[in-house]
Order: structure tokens, then C-alpha cells, then sequence
């Protein structure tokens, strides 16, 4: 739904311009700093409303860039963490085991009701 909506309000702006751009046909006198040039109004329109496109979607992509390199980044850390806690809790498990079987020797009986029988 996101995505339509966006389609549709870029359409309607698109067709703003234009209309704008079509009722602005005079010529205007474009000063580039180095050189001065005579152009239509709604070229001067169009083409700046291209270039203002183009920055948005360029920085738009760098920063999808960024995102996407920061994704893996955290995943790389999760997947380093994850490891690092497994290994962790097998070797305290590995640590447990020996004293968990020493336990049950100590409360195990020696002869059972066996034993007892015979005494």
C-alpha cells in the first residue's frame, strides 16, 4: 500500500511540474558563472526538477549503501557473539559434568537393598 501511494503522489507531483512547466514557455536569460545562455522557461524547469530527482535518489541509494553495510556489520557481530556463547556454555557444561557425576557417586549406596538383607 506504501508503494502505491508513493507511485501516485510522484504521478500527481510529475504532473504539476508539468503543467507548471508548460505555462512557463518565455525565454530567460541562465547565468552558469563562466557563461550566459537564453533558454526556455520550461526547460530551465524540467531539467532542474531532473536534477533535484537525481540528488534525492542518489543520496537515497548511498544511504540504502550505508544501511546494507551496517546490516551485515551486525550480523557478522551476532553470528561472532552467538559462537562465543555456544562455546561458552559447552565448556561450563564440559566443567559441570565431572563434579555433577561426583555428586551422584557420593549419594549413591554401596550395596543396595542386597546389602542390607544380608546384615
Amino acid at each position: 500500500m506504501k508503494g502505491q501511494s508513493l507511485l501516485i503522489s510522484a504521478l500527481v507531483f510529475a504532473l504539476l511540474i508539468a503543467i507548471f512547466a508548460v505555462i512557463n514557455i518565455e525565454t530567460v536569460q541562465v547565468n552558469f558563472m563562466f557563461t550566459k545562455t537564453s533558454l526556455p522557461l520550461i526547460l530551465v524547469i524540467l531539467i532542474s526538477t531532473l536534477l533535484g530527482g537525481l540528488t534525492v535518489g542518489m543520496l537515497g541509494i548511498l544511504r540504502q549503501i550505508r544501511l546494507h553495510r551496517t546490516i551485515k556489520q551486525l550480523q557478522r557481530q551476532v553470528a561472532e557473539l552467538t559462537a562465543d556463547a555456544e562455546l561458552d556454555a559447552s565448556i561450563k557444561q564440559a566443567d559441570e559434568r565431572p563434579a555433577a557425576l561426583a555428586k551422584e557417586e557420593a549419594f549413591k549406596p554401596s550395596g543396595g537393598y542386597s546389602e542390607l538383607k544380608e546384615r
